[in-house]
């Protein structure tokens, strides 16, 4: 199908070149082969009059061109597939869709109830949680490849977000541990303290890790290391060890583990989860739908847990 000499047929591989911004994993995704997605971006080039894709290194990158036309194509061809189908706009209890969430161990923690909840009232939506990148978010990729993020101001996230949780942190440490004194642990003691540590990424730094290095304190080379909070409840157990994680973490496992949560003694650092996604997704009827519902299942939460 063409019109006014493009041809309609070249959106779904524009669509996916744009958003893999790879040519093999575009062929992949909508099941064509190299030499046809290579043909497709070659007419589409001549079609734009830009080239869309370039080349860095052994990765492409799009062009500014490409970067400007990339949420108008997310927002136009469901648009355009359900007037040539004839279907109506789907209702988000009843469509059949999958979802992608990039979020830490942390936030699938704190996201099971009110995922539950939701989940519970369309039984069609499927969900992937998929890790955070171990860089910082450096361009729209990540919130264009993927329907959500849940992450923290301050790691490149740049799109549309509602806020879903807050927390703060606290230093967790074995429960027999010489150096809590009366339920508190000095300052002094948490730096002399041998550290462990998650990190996210070489460049990836969390609200506590600003908050150290202002104060002049290196972690950069901790006794241990994890690649998320989860495991320094049973890492920390037994051990003199300190960490630095959120409160809501140190509760529910220091228990499991012999483990305690006591005040930071470098201040209070403030944890603010947000659910960020790409402006493109804004008409998206499930998309709206689905946010909005987690974001109210969160706040149903507090209130109940406030009551």
């Amino acid at each position: 199908m063409t019109n006014g000499g493009y041809d309609l047929n070249l959106l779904i591989p524009l669509r996916a070149l744009l958003e893999e911004a790879n040519v093999t994993r575009a062929g992949q995704r909508v099941q064509l082969g190299q030499s046809s997605m290579s043909s497709a971006l070659s007419r589409l080039r001549v079609a734009f009059n830009d080239e869309l894709l370039v080349r860095v290194g052994r990765d492409y990158e799009l062009t500014p061109f490409a970067r400007e036309l990339l949420p108008q194509v997310q927002a136009t061809v469901p648009l355009i597939e359900r007037v040539l189908t004839g279907e109506p706009e789907p209702d988000p209890r009843t469509a059949r869709r999958t979802l992608s969430i990039m979020v830490t161990d942390y936030g699938i923690m704190r996201l099971h109830g009110a995922l539950a909840a939701v989940l519970a009232e369309a039984p069609g939506i499927q969900v992937d949680l998929i890790p955070l990148p171990e860089r910082p978010m450096e361009s729209e990729r990540d919130l264009v490849t993927h329907d959500f993020v849940v992450g923290v101001p301050g790691i490149g996230i740049d799109g549309a977000s509602l806020p879903l949780l807050e927390d703060d942190y606290v230093c967790l440490v074995d429960a027999d541990n010489p150096a809590i004194s009366d339920g508190t642990l000095s300052f002094d003691d948490f730096v002399a303290l041998p550290q462990a540590v998650a990190q996210f990424g070489r460049l990836h730094f969390t609200p506590a890790d600003r908050r150290l290095r202002e104060l002049g304190i290196d972690r950069r080379e901790p006794r241990v290391t994890t690649s998320s909070f989860l495991p320094l409840p049973t890492v920390v157990a037994g051990t003199d060890l300190v960490a630095v994680v959120p409160r809501v973490l140190a509760e529910r496992l220091g228990p499991l583990t012999g483990t305690v949560g006591v005040e930071a003694p470098f201040g209070s650092v403030e944890i603010a989860l947000k659910l960020w996604w790409h402006h493109s997704h804004d008409s998206d009827p499930v998309h709206a739908w689905f946010r909005e519902a987690l974001t109210a299942a969160f706040a149903a939460e507090r209130e109940a847990a406030q009551q």
